[in-house]
């Protein structure tokens, strides 16, 4: 085993984790991985993303059918609808210029990760739905299957905020539902892509198996760790991964100029410290007691 490739498996162990812990992130590690570490052209890596997140996804929903964290009717429905978007988009890509389907996926990594660091509405003293109506499962399959094939990203961190935020479902219940409906939409992705992208099967097989490790740990995880700090942490390090992608699509001399490094460098200290300033005003007034 080549040292590129054992740090390729290595790395795919982290895909696997999130998958189980988050319900997404999947394809937000992989397609930087097989791309940037791996040295895959751009659309063979997210032809190969979706089949690893496919294969992972479903491994990694069995420890969370067991705890009854799964809404099979809603996943199901989400999933066949984003199947074919998902489908749509895979067959679109083809025509796509690479470039433009990164700097999609780099500002598809940067919306979600807003999505994730935002967290969910309050929830409560609202009745939790068993299953989503169905008319709007389907609108927002589609629209997130279509995402999914064509830029091979946006499963999970799309399906989990259209469950848990807009959906009402708790935190532990929309991750292990979008884990469903991810392996759906991934297989009828790289449907779309086999069309017009080979697959170096060897990697592929390497990346899943590691990939499947890290689901089982991660499933393993999920709700031992509080899930606020899981998704504030994840969504922040999407944030960086973003940046670093669509930063990679500009000219070289750009790319290189420092100064655009250090404006990078002060836009993240300044976002990361309003954020912290944020959280510790939110505690405090939490911790208030009511005014009499």
């Amino acid at each position: 085993m080549t040292p590129t490739l054992a740090l390729t498996v290595g790395l795919a162990v982290l895909i696997g984790v999130s998958l189980g812990m988050l319900g997404g992130g999947g394809s937000i590690l992989a397609v930087p991985l097989l791309v940037y570490v791996a040295d895959l052209p751009t659309k063979e890596a997210i032809a190969t993303s979706l089949l690893v997140v496919g294969a992972t996804s479903v491994v990694g929903v069995l420890p969370h059918a067991r705890a009854n964290r799964v809404r099979w009717r809603t996943g199901l429905i989400f999933g066949f609808a984003g199947m074919v978007g998902a489908y749509i988009g895979g067959r679109l890509a083809g025509f796509i210029p690479a470039a433009f389907l990164l700097s999609g996926f780099a500002v598809m990594m940067l919306a979600t990760a807003v999505t994730m660091i935002r967290g969910r509405r309050d929830t409560k003293g609202r009745a939790v739905p068993h299953e989503l109506p169905m008319l709007r499962v389907i609108l927002d399959g589609l629209v997130v299957g279509l995402v999914t094939g064509l830029v091979g990203a946006g499963g999970g961190f799309l399906v989990v905020p259209a469950l848990a935020l807009l959906g009402g479902l708790p935190m532990p219940v929309a991750v292990g539902t979008s884990l469903v409906v991810i392996a759906m939409k991934s297989f009828a992705g790289l449907a779309g892509y086999l069309s017009s992208v080979s697959i170096d099967w060897n990697l592929a097989a390497a990346v899943t198996l590691a990939a499947v490790v890290g689901s089982v740990a991660g499933g393993r995880l999920a709700g031992r760790i509080p899930a606020d700090v899981l998704r504030k942490s994840f969504g922040w390090f999407v944030v960086v991964m973003g940046v670093l992608v669509l930063v990679q699509q500009l000219p070289t001399e750009p790319r290189t100029d420092p100064l655009l490094w250090t404006g990078i460098g002060v836009a993240a200290a300044i976002s990361v410290a309003l954020a912290v300033l944020r959280g510790r005003s939110k505690v405090r007034t939490q911790g208030e007691p009511a005014s009499r």
